[in-house]
């Protein structure tokens, strides 16, 4: 069993890949520029090893982690084109 370090608020890249390894495809861009923000803070908090509090979330922090995710949804799909 390898050792994860606790992901903070400000980890958006990490959060954004575990974003990523849950839920993959069913949300594509679009759905997830559409997320609502008290859905995004409950799977932030649901994410194992996740050390951030709810009271230390901002709208910033959900929006970066939000474009993150959006980022890390298309370097996948750059790198398994449909239909290859």
């Amino acid at each position: 069993m390898s050792f994860e370090p606790p992901i903070h608020w400000n980890d958006y890249e990490d959060i954004a890949m575990k974003l990523y390894e849950r839920f993959g495809d069913d949300f594509n861009e679009g759905k997830i520029y559409r997320v609502r923000f008290t859905d995004l803070l409950k799977w932030v908090l649901e994410i194992p090893n996740f050390a951030g509090k709810p009271e230390e979330s901002n709208e910033g922090h959900l929006e970066m982690i939000q474009s993150g995710w959006v980022y890390e949804w298309r370097d996948n799909q750059s790198q398994n084109p449909r239909g290859a």
